[in-house]
């Protein structure tokens, strides 16, 4: 242990300021009530308060801070997706990211990896070809190249004719990269402290309260509170909140799960997403390779980890980095993915009204932090959808509007 660390340890002052103040005693009321505590959540009160002087903010979080899906995701940020509105939405995300620790005066270890589809099948080829096109239109760099200069870039990925399924192409997204999730949440959340917003956790709303079809608060396990705007952001809880709140969501939440393995040298420098193998993998700053699959199949409120998983995952695993058979796993876990019917996120105004929601995240809330905190404090403050979430609306799915994404989805759902 350097000894500098061992002095600093040792003092009886701890000289370091605090992230977050000391917690307290809730309010009355606030002007804004933001139910959930995770990575959206604070980055829409941090854009509350920078941007529109709003800082009579209580995030209410019914666990600790981030400790839902912002801690549970495999960190990946990326904006090569199918649809003109879902590129424009993550474009932003990223462009976002690539300046964040310079905003937050935090490093988040962002990680610029660059970003492959594997295409396994001509029908994958096919949408790889459809994605490069969207990408290329709107400014975002893709493109469909072959298995020659796959392994030019990733050289340690099995190129082998000889296995079930041959890697045919790639959809290649240079600017797709890796962030460090906790970073993301504690620099957010810190520079939305820093303004006056105030964040409590092991604090449950266990109802919505209103009247005359307005919101008029929340009633939690430490009082109730009252407030002129409610946000909901709950990922893995969507559907049970606005239950409270009155009105039904198109989403059944379902588990996915991950893992990472003990850490190694570093070997691989790219993200890897395999759709038909149900895979993706990327390697850590420490280390670690940090790998996911599918959702599990069916619906459950829960974040247990399965045998199954770990089994079918990385029995695929090893059709693309044979040499991993000797790899040691570290930990494994699961979180909640709320998933619409065409795989976007719902967003914006809802029946109830001042009561505003940010969910339907499935497997790609993490890459949407800093868009949704953007997006979702302009319409708060304005009470008008942000015209890039406005595609995302709620009445989209009585409208038959849907923004179908699922041939962006990382992996098989």
């Amino acid at each position: 242990m350097p000894f500098g660390l061992l002095k600093y340890g040792l003092r009886k002052t701890y000289p370091a300021e605090r992230h977050f103040p000391l917690a307290r005693d809730l309010k009355p009321s606030y002007d804004v009530v933001i139910i959930g505590g995770g990575g959206h959540a604070l980055a829409t009160a941090y854009y509350l308060s920078r941007d529109y002087g709003i800082t009579d903010v209580a995030i209410l979080e019914k666990g600790y801070l981030a400790g839902g899906n912002t801690a549970r995701n495999t960190a990946i940020i990326r904006s090569n997706y199918l649809t003109p509105e879902g590129v424009k939405f993550y474009d932003t995300s990223v462009k976002l990211y690539q300046e964040l620790s310079q905003d937050l005066d935090y490093n988040i270890l962002y990680s610029e990896r660059g970003h492959f589809t594997l295409a396994h099948t001509d029908a994958a080829i096919r949408t790889s070809r459809w994605r490069a096109e969207v990408n290329k239109h709107l400014g975002v760099n893709s493109e469909l190249i072959g298995p020659e200069e796959i392994h030019r870039i990733c050289p340690v990925l099995n190129m082998s004719e000889d296995v079930r399924y041959p890697i045919l192409g790639a959809l290649y997204h240079p600017p797709g990269s890796i962030a460090r999730h906790d970073a993301v949440a504690w620099g957010y959340g810190r520079g939305a402290a820093r303004r006056g917003v105030e964040i409590h956790q092991l604090t449950e709303v266990t109802e919505i309260l209103q009247e005359g079809g307005k919101v008029k608060g929340v009633v939690t396990n430490r009082g109730t509170v009252y407030a002129n705007k409610v946000l909901q952001a709950t990922a893995g809880s969507s559907s049970l909140v606005a239950k409270m709140a009155g009105f039904r969501l198109p989403i059944r939440t379902i588990p996915l799960q991950a893992c990472v393995s003990l850490p190694v040298k570093p070997f691989l420098d790219q993200i890897i997403v395999s759709g038909s193998l149900h895979v993706y993998i990327s390697q850590s700053s420490r280390g670690e390779l940090v790998m996911g699959g599918s959702t599990d199949p069916y619906g459950v409120y829960s974040t247990r980890s399965t045998l199954d998983f770990k089994e079918g995952l990385l029995g695929h695993m090893l059709e693309l980095l044979p040499f991993l058979g000797e790899m040691k796993l570290n930990r494994q876990w699961a979180g909640m993915a709320d998933m619409t019917p065409d795989f976007s996120p719902v967003m914006g105004l809802t029946p109830l009204e001042n009561y505003y929601i940010d969910s339907g995240w499935g497997t790609w809330g993490f890459k949407a932090t800093p868009v949704c905190g953007l997006t979702m404090s302009y319409t708060v403050a304005n009470n008008k959808p942000h015209e890039l979430i406005e595609p995302f609306r709620l009445s989209r799915f009585e409208e038959m509007k849907q923004v179908g994404e699922k041939g962006a989805a990382s992996v098989g759902h």
